[in-house]
């Protein structure tokens, strides 16, 4: 994806979130030498280190508007914490999916999450179950929870969340989701994000997209911590 797409989105989505009643925290907006001099003097290093912030991805196939998927990561926990069961074992999101925006079919080893239409037009999740194994399986359906009560699903259901519902995943349901009839703004609340290794695609893709840099960037994508900060 070029910068200056990337910048767009950015306003864009700002706008969008704005529109919906929420406001992004105050390191949302800062430029990325404010960032990376508050990560040099230590105060935004956890910010930095638990990969919150700016999130926009093509999945690395070059067509967003059709493959991709806009997110803030607004808080995220400490994976030793969930492993121990205690302190900060949680993660906050906001995503935004298009009009038939396609985020394609993924699981998680680890992460627990709600789904959650905040706003917009209607959020099309389609389903599938996994194997003993924990892989893919088309022929295999399962349960979820819709706004705390157990929902059977078949393979391949797709439930239409109306602004205010919602739906709990957990390890091995299989999703993918769309926006139906507009853009959706998305909530997302989980046990602890890793992004880096814990999104299992059913097909070989990329996470996060390859940026040509043709405009300096408004703000930092959490893609580009690792470089711009020195992190492992």
């Amino acid at each position: 994806m070029k910068r200056s797409a990337i910048n767009e989105i950015m306003a864009e989505a700002d706008d969008m979130i704005r529109s919906h009643g929420f406001t992004l925290p105050p390191f949302a907006y800062w430029t990325p030498e404010a960032f990376k001099a508050r990560v040099a003097d230590g105060s935004a290093r956890r910010i930095a280190d638990a990969r919150m912030g700016w999130d926009i991805t093509d999945f690395g196939q070059g067509d967003y508007d059709n493959l991709g998927l806009f997110l803030f990561t607004l808080r995220n926990g400490h994976l030793a914490d969930l492993e121990r069961g205690r302190g900060m074992v949680y993660a906050e999101k906001l995503l935004i999916s298009g009009d038939e925006q396609f985020s394609p079919m993924h699981t998680h080893i680890i992460k627990s999450e709600d789904i959650i239409n905040r706003g917009g037009a209607t959020l099309v999740v389609e389903l599938f179950g996994s194997d003993d194994a924990g892989k893919f399986d088309g022929d295999r359906g399962g349960v979820v929870r819709c706004d705390g009560m157990e929902r059977p699903f078949s393979p391949g259901e797709k439930l239409k969340l109306a602004p205010g519902e919602s739906v709990t995943l957990s390890p091995g349901d299989w999703h993918a989701f769309w926006g139906e009839g507009g853009s959706v703004l998305i909530g997302e609340v989980s046990t602890v994000n890793d992004d880096e290794t814990d999104n299992i695609f059913r097909e070989p893709i990329g996470r996060f997209s390859e940026v040509e840099e043709d405009v300096a960037p408004t703000h930092l994508l959490v893609s580009d911590y690792r470089a711009a900060f020195g992190l492992s």
